[in-house]
Order: C-alpha cells, then sequence, then structure tokens
C-alpha cells in the first residue's frame, strides 16, 4: 500500500498545493525556509490525530491559527490522501479527505471521508463520511454485487468532534479501507534522530520491536536484532565494516545494575569502545541500518536531512539503502541539502519547493525540460542543483 498523491490547503505554507504519481523513494530539495519540515509534518500531524485528537494535534503546534495558512480568508484546514489498495482482489484507488476547522473557537473535524470507485466507471463512492462528529460507514463496502442503493448504511455519533472517524470505525475489520488506513497511520515513522539520546545504556527489561523517532531505543533494538535475528544482524555489521574504518564488531551487552550497552569493536586495539565514546557518525550509520533493516519496515518512513555527520562518500550507498527498503514495500520520504546524496536519486525520484509570494509551491524535476535534458545526457541531479537548475532552491 502506497501514498499516490496528496493534496494540501491552508497548512501553514501550502495554501493549495498537490503532489502527484509519489515514487516509492521520494526525495525533497529546497533552500531553507521552504517548507520541507512543514511537508513532513503533514504525516506527523495525521498520526497525532490519530493517537490522540485534532485538539492535541493542534495545541502542540501552537493551535489553529499557528497552522492555517497565513493571510488567506478561508478558514479551514484540508489534507487530501490518495492511496492503493486491495479490495476484493483488485487494487484500487481510495481517497481519505480531512478538513479541519474552528467552530465557537474550538476545533473540528469539519469533514471526513473515504472514498474510492466499485468499479471501473462512475464517480467515487463515500464508504465513510461524517461531519462534526456524525456520519455513517457501509457495513457490505465489499459486496460489489449489490447496487449503490443496496448498500448498507451504518450511522454513527462520535464523543466529540475533533475525534476522526476513522480512529474508532478503523478498529474493526469489516470497515476495510477504514481498518488498511489507520493501520497506514498507526505504522509510519517521522524520524526525529538525536544523537545525544540513542548514546548510553538502557534498561535491559525493556523491549522493541522498531527503533523509536528519536532513536532512544537504540541498544534494545539492536539487541533484539542480535539475539532473534542473527543473519540479519550480521548484514549490519558487514555494512558497518565496508562503511566505517576500523570497525569489526558491534555487540550489544547486558551490564551488572541491570542495563544494556553497545561496544563497538576497533580492530586496532584490545578493548572495544562503548557507544558514549564512538563518533557522531559511527552512531548514526548504525542507527540507519538498524532502521533500513527492520524485518518489518514501517509503510512510510520519513527521514529530514540523513547527511548530517556522515561522511559525503557514504552518501550514495545510503541512497541506495533507502531505495532498496522502500522496493521491499516501505514507503520513504527524504529532505536533503546535500548535492552528494542527490547524485545518487534518480529524475522521477525528486520533487523541490519554492518559496512564491509567501507560500510554498511543489515542482517535479522530470517535469522540467531542461534538467530531463541534461539528465538524459549523463549529468548527475546534485551538480545540476549547484549550478542553479533548480529555480528557487538553491542548495547553498
Amino acid at each position: 500500500m502506497k501514498i499516490e498523491s496528496l493534496r494540501l490547503k491552508n497548512f501553514k505554507m501550502f495554501h493549495d498545493v498537490e503532489m502527484l504519481d509519489i515514487p516509492n523513494f521520494c526525495v525533497i530539495i529546497g533552500a531553507n525556509g521552504t517548507g520541507k519540515s512543514t511537508l513532513f509534518d503533514v504525516f506527523g500531524f495525521l498520526k497525532d490525530c490519530l493517537t490522540y485528537n485534532v485538539t492535541t494535534a493542534l495545541q502542540s503546534r501552537g493551535g489553529f491559527k499557528e497552522l492555517v495558512s497565513r493571510g488567506t480568508s478561508e478558514d479551514s484546514i484540508v489534507i487530501e490522501l490518495q492511496y492503493r489498495m486491495p479490495i476484493t482482489g483488485v487494487e484500487r484507488l481510495v481517497t481519505y479527505h480531512l478538513e479541519v476547522a474552528l467552530e465557537r473557537g474550538r476545533p473540528i473535524i469539519s469533514r471526513e471521508i473515504l472514498r474510492y470507485k466499485r468499479g471501473r466507471h462512475g464517480s467515487p463512492y463515500h464508504f465513510l463520511d461524517f461531519t462534526k462528529g456524525s456520519g455513517y460507514a457501509i457495513l457490505n463496502e465489499e459486496d460489489f454485487s449489490k447496487s449503490e442503493e443496496e448498500l448498507q448504511r451504518e450511522s454513527q455519533n462520535l464523543d466529540k468532534p475533533d475525534i476522526l472517524a476513522i480512529k474508532g470505525l478503523g478498529q474493526f475489520q469489516r470497515f476495510k479501507a477504514a481498518n488498511a488506513f489507520r493501520q497506514l497511520i498507526e505504522n509510519w515513522h517521522v524520524s526525529d534522530f538525536h544523537i545525544n539520546l540513542a548514546r548510553g545504556s538502557k534498561d535491559i527489561a525493556g523491549y522493541a520491536d522498531h527503533l523509536s523517532v528519536s532513536g532512544d531505543n537504540l541498544q534494545l533494538v539492536a539487541n533484539r536484532l542480535f539475539e532473534t535475528e542473527e543473519k540479519l544482524f550480521k548484514t549490519i555489521i558487514k555494512k558497518m565494516k565496508m562503511r566505517v574504518p576500523g570497525i569489526s564488531a558491534i555487540e550489544p551487552e547486558p551490564t551488572k545494575d541491570g542495563r544494556l550497552l553497545l561496544k563497538f569493536q576497533d580492530g586496532s586495539f584490545k578493548d572495544p569502545f562503548i557507544d558514549k565514546y564512538v563518533s557522531d557518525g559511527t552512531i548514526k550509520m548504525f542507527a540507519y541500518l538498524i532502521l533500513l533493516h527492520d524485518p518489518q519496515p514501517h509503510p512510510l518512513l520519513c527521514v529530514e536531512e540523513p547527511e548530517n555527520q556522515l561522511y559525503p562518500k557514504l552518501l550514495w550507498e545510503l541512497a541506495e539503502e533507502f531505495r532498496d527498503y522502500a522496493n521491499r514495500g516501505g514507503q520513504v520520504f527524504v529532505s536533503t541539502h546535500s548535492p552528494d546524496f542527490l547524485n545518487a536519486i534518480r529524475l522521477e525520484e525528486v520533487f523541490w519547493l519554492v518559496k512564491k509570494d509567501g507560500y510554498a509551491e511543489i515542482r517535479r524535476a522530470r517535469d522540467d525540460k531542461q534538467i530531463s535534458d541534461y539528465m538524459a545526457e549523463g549529468d548527475q541531479m546534485g551538480y545540476l542543483w549547484e549550478q542553479g537548475f533548480f529555480e528557487g532552491a538553491d542548495p547553498r
């Protein structure tokens, strides 16, 4: 299941934009202040809305007035995603539409729709449709032999008008599209990695299936792979040996006080180093390899500026790791300021952001004839970026 398109209206600096035909591996570039972090926060906002409610998601971002686009007379925020999923053995394009507004000073969901076509022709049918906490969902959505008049509606009233309908109805498998979309949001990963949190010992009693957003459970995840995924862990160590000079082994080790350490063995020395004394770049590369070799990839992975603390020559290989992850089933969004990283990216994988009249525009590299022609002749993307071919996206 992958996101095919994204439409935003009045979400901070995105007054009215669309991203169409989004690839499995999508790289975003742009000058500072053009909206890269804001674009990724769309996914974080949706996840917070699902985990908590719209009010909480807005409050953590300064409130509705801080999130809605400035200088516009419109009073609602619109997020619309299209994604593909199999329903009754046929892959269908499903649209999720969310509108958030204020009513008497309080945030509400003014409209929430889940729709897709039941056949090749005709308009998409609303299988979930809620307004201000009240609406309906279709019970027999998979019964494609029925006419639309024969579909069974179940009306529902939510506890509050700031709760997503997919949060409740998505718990039930009979609402196929809602259930799938809820799981998609719950399991996507918007990285906010902090090296200082990834270092140091952790309680051995803890257990972690996936690397956390901040990376603060790196030791626990590494230990799980070490104990249960021996072949996979050896692959990670092999890649570390190739990319970080001197590293010959990495091993989780419990301490006497019931905590867990990571020990990095440098082939030049007899005693290993604990992660507290290992370089930032070494920790970050190990964390990325742990994340990107997860046995159960996140359906969506967002990473901002992965090049920080990493040697430029490693970025080509890191880009290939992201692409391999996407090919295994986890769609990847990456933002970057590095021409070296961009040199490893294909024409169809790149979008760039431009700020114009206070709002952000989204452009695609393959739609620019000059960039496409140069790439066809063998030029590299990062070089073209440095030379100013991406209008309004200066990498300096």
